[in-house]
């Protein structure tokens, strides 16, 4: 199963052919800088992905080799984009409907908040966890 999603105001808009993968809390301190809080997301490989309104979308360079993709209109949190990688990090906030997907694991655990608690018995990663793409 694919999925759709946008930007808060529009201007943004994608599609996915392929189902979503990897869905996990990312509670690194960029992440929670960017977004306010942690940020849930998953992977599609760059293929299945189709954006309309790539002109709206600005990259923010973040690191060596990551960048971040969000809406210069309303401000949305769209994209996680590595390089070197053959997916593209979708926010899953902005998806629209119901994905029938379900949160995997946790991320960047290191770097979390003090001011909340991951409870929810799913994997915790300290960093990245190895093996992934």
């Amino acid at each position: 199963m694919g999925a759709s999603g946008s930007c808060l105001g529009g201007a943004v808009q994608f599609s996915v052919s392929q189902p979503l993968l990897d869905v996990h809390a990312c509670h690194c301190t960029m992440c929670r800088k960017q977004s306010g809080h942690f940020v849930a997301g998953a992977s599609a490989p760059r293929a299945a992905v189709r954006i309309e309104g790539v002109a709206a979308i600005t990259w923010f360079t973040s690191s060596p080799g990551i960048r971040r993709g969000f809406c210069r209109n309303c401000g949305s949190h769209l994209f996680w984009d590595q390089a070197s990688s053959g997916t593209l990090g979708i926010n899953m906030g902005s998806i629209d409907g119901p994905t029938g997907l379900r949160l995997e694991s946790h991320i960047f655990c290191a770097d979390k908040g003090d001011y909340y608690e991951i409870a929810d018995g799913l994997p915790r990663y300290a960093a990245y966890p190895a093996g992934h793409a």
